[in-house]
């Protein structure tokens, strides 16, 4: 016989008033459980009594939460909300595991208010027990089904961080760095982004040791023992996606070396046969600007004077010589060569980052023609920037707030930090003997502000903790860069295109590609 909302009030009632004997009236606690086989109304009632008496009867305890799961997975979705509201009072003792595994899964639901209700079950149950919600989220991430592994990352990646140090203590974040590393090991490009945000916000991790520990991490992400293949755009992306994790993370005691070296050694050596993974992503500036950005924080290198050598070479590729001119004092050529400021900058800036560590690298390591023919291009170079730098002062000149913000403005002034960057490096380098000592600002870098550059030095990789957090900084998990146009001045004697350089998420194809093949995992109910 059906329970009836008569039966269900009656049995409350029956346990309501036994207090200290509630033990005694097992049948009254049954009559609710078997509610979740009743209508609508009784199946609505069930879900609010079944938990409210659950920590009563120890010995029913597989029993009401299997009768409440069954009420979570209910057509009427009011009722679904109603029996997801009151899971957590389930997350006693060892069900904590299994409570978190359940409303993990249900984080797959495409209504977004039952979403949002799984959600902060998920938080208050992080509340009493930090480890046992993240034991159950983890099994999700590595054994559960696509959509849920998805959103159970994208949940720990902007909630974890918004968690008081009370309830995200030193072990949990211990725990939480462990099981991460083994999610990593099978991984999207969107999914090893969003890991990288999570474990780059761990308190724990704000150290010197720690900011080293992650840099381990991402480097055996990007696969640096092996040669690179730059026909395959899975596998430039890759590099692209692991350095700009790692980027944020370099500092003067945590160096970029195996990055820098993997750059001149593998990237700069097939730097014209790279496949782009974004068709309008100029890749070849894209690499080379990464390895500006990482080239001050280069420390001891092992094949310093041969990776300086390939810069240098490369470098001469991009500086043109000056065109020959025939008897009547004309250019032999129909058009003079183009002059690619901006990836000029990118080379000039690493190679003058490396040679600080080798000063004597064009004297006594570059033959005397050679180091000839690079004076020749220096100064041609060096000519078409002056022209150039006049040209831009003059459109600039005058130009104050609003009218410095249009589109073409923006351009210019961007233009003229490239080409001021590359003058102050020229001039380093046509001292006898050449100098390193000049410092610049890269030009899609921003600008301090007086106060803070009258501060010591430092990489601004760090914000503020969440809500609830501490007023210790953290590392920020991605560097933004600003967008960068197209820029084309006036065709002529120089002339130059500033490429755009700007982030791009994800690795092609989804899972499966790029970070590895997962494999198929159950479908249907697990809990």
């Amino acid at each position: 016989m059906a329970v009836t909302i008569e039966d269900l009030y009656r049995s409350y009632g029956v346990l309501a008033d036994a207090k200290d004997n509630l033990s005694e009236h097992k049948d009254a606690y049954q009559v609710i459980l078997d509610g979740v086989k009743g209508g609508p109304k009784e199946k609505r009632l069930a879900a609010q009594f079944i938990p409210k008496f659950f920590s009563s009867f120890p010995e029913l305890a597989d029993a009401a939460i299997n009768a409440q799961l069954d009420l979570c997975e209910d057509e009427d979705v009011s009722i679904r909300r109603q029996a997801i509201k009151e899971l957590p009072r389930f997350a006693t003792g060892e069900n904590i595991l299994r409570v978190a595994d359940i409303l993990t899964q249900l984080l797959q639901t495409d209504d977004t208010a039952e979403f949002n209700q799984v959600n902060t079950a998920l938080v208050s149950i992080f509340k009493i027990d930090a480890k046992g919600t993240l034991g159950g989220l983890f099994s999700q991430i590595l054994q559960g089904e696509d959509i849920v592994r998805e959103r159970a990352i994208k949940f720990l990646s902007g909630k974890l961080k918004t968690l008081p140090e009370d309830v995200m203590t030193k072990e949990v974040e211990e725990y939480v760095f462990a099981e991460t590393k083994k999610v990593l090991e099978d991984v999207t490009g969107e999914e090893f982004v969003l890991l990288m945000r999570l474990v780059s916000n761990l308190r724990v991790l704000q150290t010197v040791n720690g900011r080293q520990m992650l840099v381990e991490l991402v480097v055996e992400q990007a696969f640096l023992e092996q040669a690179l293949n730059p026909a395959d755009p899975d596998t430039v992306d890759r590099l692209l996606q692991c350095t700009r994790q790692a980027l944020p993370l370099f500092s003067k005691n945590v160096h970029s070396t195996r990055f820098v070296t993997y750059f001149c050694e593998h990237v700069l050596t097939n730097l014209s046969t790279l496949t782009s993974p974004v068709a309008e992503l100029d890749i070849q500036l894209e690499v080379l600007k990464l390895l500006a950005e990482m080239s001050p924080y280069c420390g001891d290198m092992e094949k310093l004077e041969p990776n300086l050598s390939m810069l240098f070479t490369k470098l001469l590729e991009y500086m043109p010589l000056p065109p020959e001119e025939v008897e009547n004092g004309e250019n032999a050529a129909n058009e003079e060569p183009k002059l690619q400021f901006s990836y000029v900058e990118c080379l000039l800036f690493s190679f003058h980052q490396l040679g600080k560590k080798l000063p004597d690298f064009l004297i006594d390591k570059v033959d005397a023609e050679r180091l000839k023919d690079f004076k020749i291009r220096l100064q041609y170079f060096a000519r078409g920037l002056q022209v150039y730098i006049r040209q831009l002062r003059v459109a600039l000149q005058g130009k104050t707030g609003d009218a410095l913000k249009t589109d073409e403005n923006k351009i210019k002034v961007v233009a003229l930090k490239i080409t001021n960057n590359i003058n102050v490096l020229i001039k380093d380098l046509f001292h006898n003997p050449p100098s390193f000592k000049s410092t610049v600002t890269l030009s899609w870098k921003p600008v301090q502000r007086p106060e803070a550059a009258a501060a010591p030095p430092k990489r601004p990789s760090t914000e503020d903790m969440g809500p609830g957090g501490s007023t210790k900084k953290q590392i920020s998990p991605l560097p933004r860069r600003d967008a960068r146009q197209i820029y084309n001045p006036p065709s002529g004697k120089f002339s130059a295109t500033i490429g755009n350089f700007e982030q791009r998420g994800g690795f092609r194809g989804g899972r499966g590609r790029g970070f590895g093949t997962r494999g198929n995992r159950s479908r249907g109910r697990l809990y």
